[in-house]
């Protein structure tokens, strides 16, 4: 039997179920091949195609209450982006098996099941195959050939879930929607996706607006149950999602598998479970952390994410207020969440505080304008000596003798290249490779600019440097004779004696605000970026006592300086066991 391309279904659709009309593209002749340019797009990367396995299937449909217990055959779930069947192969066991159990009868399987299941791909022959798949399975289980062939017309669809009109509400909705980045839609079918979605915003991948499509579709009290990479949670583009969940659904769950093998093959994004409903009437969030996918311990973080009383001795926690509106969720326990929001409510930002957060300089073209400081063939006051990550990693600086070349004059401008023929040959030499760069193509009379202006006066300033990627807080001192690298993050104070605040940048404070803020990535890595050094708090230099201030400056190492931190923060007891019996469990 042929499938009809999605090309003839879009163009002749069915008069019971209209898909795409005119209304709904401004733009059709347009938008048309790049909605077939993803049907039909090779490689499963391209696509952001992830296959989950069955053992977190398992532990999704259990949470959010697709069971046995429930009568499933008169309720509906939607799988939005099924791919090759990891969801639906066992939605379709569970719906057989308890269909049956209640007494089912095979002969009126068509009757009977029509409306239990919605499945969405827009890949062609990865539908096709699946379409064939759920077929035979059908088939085995001994419905006849003909009606199997119906059941799964109505179920499966091949289309783009984004743009695809679907028959009322779901119960259930689960999935692990699709991570493509936004450089990989074309022009047209982003713009379309950007007029129909509010969620899709920044630089948001493409499962921030499966989310809002699919949260949209849920039935008063349905669930949806998606693994998916939690960068959204706390990072700006989620912002808007985040929102969108708060005004209208309740976070019933979210189970941290950064450190799970939760796919079928390796992939670079940090995961999570989140179980949302279409409610608002109950309030606390479960939060756990799975580092092993195996059915028994799955099903007993199961049992404690569903009971009605949290267990006494759970590894799962439970925040009674995890976020508000845009905010990034909190996913920690209660004590730190009262720590941090204490914290916040009394003191400053660190901006606030007279500290400036800066990044180092990116190039757009290291391989030209980074070598062998002494080596560079530039003139003298052309080239900068160079802090890198490797240079730190130590705890202090131990350089490697690395330089940049500074197209810049000290007020900002673009040196003349005739000002400095050494420069000006050394540059030309790599003109071909500088002039492809995004920020050449765009500003050619300006083709030897690094991406990032270089202010020289930095190098000569003292400042604080802050890996990017580190496994703990970390805050090293130069004292004014190096220039940093994109990896690297800088404070600099006209206030804060920067001993002092590198013993707070190196204390459990900035820790606990960096893993309440960041998410974590594997190998227990955290993102030491801008965004999340804004939210430290610091009290004003002007506000701290004398003694205080000699105490933290004599602080070679933050965790030398306990005393001194706690003072400065003002910690109770209660709080300074909070802070440093974590800091002791994850050192």
């Amino acid at each position: 039997m042929r499938t009809a391309t999605f090309t003839e279904v879009i163009r002749k659709p069915p008069a019971t179920e209209p898909r795409y009309g005119a209304s709904e593209f401004p733009s059709f002749s347009v938008l048309c091949p790049a909605i077939e340019n993803l049907a039909d797009g090779n490689g499963q990367e391209a696509r952001g195609a992830v296959f989950t396995r069955r053992e977190i299937v398992d532990f999704i449909l259990d949470l959010t209450g697709y069971t046995a217990n429930v009568p499933i055959y008169r309720r509906r779930i939607l799988e939005p982006s099924f791919g090759q069947g990891s969801f639906l192969f066992p939605i379709l066991d569970r719906l057989l098996t308890v269909w049956r159990r209640d007494g089912g009868d095979i002969r009126n399987a068509v009757n009977d099941l029509s409306d239990a299941i919605r499945g969405v791909e827009i890949h062609r022959a990865t539908y096709e195959q699946t379409f064939t798949a759920v077929k035979e399975r059908l088939e085995m289980e001994g419905v006849a050939p003909d009606a199997a062939s119906v059941l799964v017309y109505r179920w499966l669809r091949q289309g783009d879930f984004l743009l695809e009109q679907l028959d009322g509400s779901f119960d259930f909705v689960v999935g692990n929607p699709p991570y493509v980045r936004q450089e990989r839609i074309l022009a047209p079918l982003l713009n379309e996706y950007r007029r129909r979605y509010r969620t899709l915003y920044d630089r948001a991948d493409l499962y921030i607006p499966f989310f809002e499509r699919s949260l949209s579709l849920l039935a008063e009290h349905g669930t949806l149950g998606f693994i998916c990479a939690d960068r959204w949670m706390k990072n700006r583009y989620g912002g808007l999602l985040r929102k969108f969940i708060s005004d209208g659904f309740h976070v019933r769950a979210v189970v941290d598998m950064a450190d799970a093998e939760a796919f079928c093959s390796d992939v670079s994004a940090y995961p999570a479970v989140v179980v949302i409903t279409r409610s608002q009437q109950e309030s606390a969030t479960r939060i756990a952390h799975c580092r092993m996918i195996e059915g028994e311990t799955l099903s007993r973080l199961s049992d404690d994410l569903r009971a009605s009383l949290l267990p006494a001795h759970s590894s799962v926690t439970e925040v009674s207020v995890m976020s508000s509106g845009a905010a990034p969720w909190l996913l920690t326990t209660p004590s730190r969440v009262r720590l941090i929001r204490r914290l916040e409510e009394q003191f400053p930002t660190l901006e606030e505080a007279g500290c400036k957060i800066g990044i180092g300089v990116a190039t757009g073209a290291d391989s030209v304008f980074i070598g062998n400081y002494a080596a560079l063939d530039v003139e003298p006051d052309r080239k900068l000596p160079l802090v890198m990550t490797n240079d730190i990693k130590t705890g202090s600086i131990c350089w490697q003798g690395q330089g940049v070349v500074n197209p810049f004059e000290e007020n900002g401008s673009l040196v003349s290249l005739s000002d400095y023929p050494r420069m000006a040959a050394y540059l030309c030499a790599h003109k071909s490779h500088l002039s492809r760069r995004h920020c050449a193509r765009t500003d050619t009379a300006r083709w030897y600019k690094t991406i990032d202006r270089i202010s020289p006066a930095l190098t000569y300033r003292p400042k604080l440097l802050i890996p990017d990627i580190k496994g703990e807080a970390n805050a090293v001192l130069d004292d004014g004779r190096f220039y940093p690298h994109h990896n690297l993050y800088y404070i600099i104070s006209d206030d804060w004696d920067l001993r002092a605040l590198q013993a707070v940048l190196k204390s459990p404070i900035t820790l606990t605000f960096i893993e309440t803020y960041s998410t974590r990535m594997r190998g227990g890595y955290l993102r030491f970026q801008a965004q999340y050094l804004r939210r430290l708090r610091l009290p004003l230099w002007r506000n701290v006592p004398d003694n205080l201030r000699r105490d933290l400056c004599q602080s070679h190492r933050g965790q030398d300086a306990e005393d001194a931190i706690c003072a400065l923060y003002q910690l109770t007891r209660d709080e300074r066991d909070v802070l440093f019996a974590h800091n002791e469990r994850n050192s």
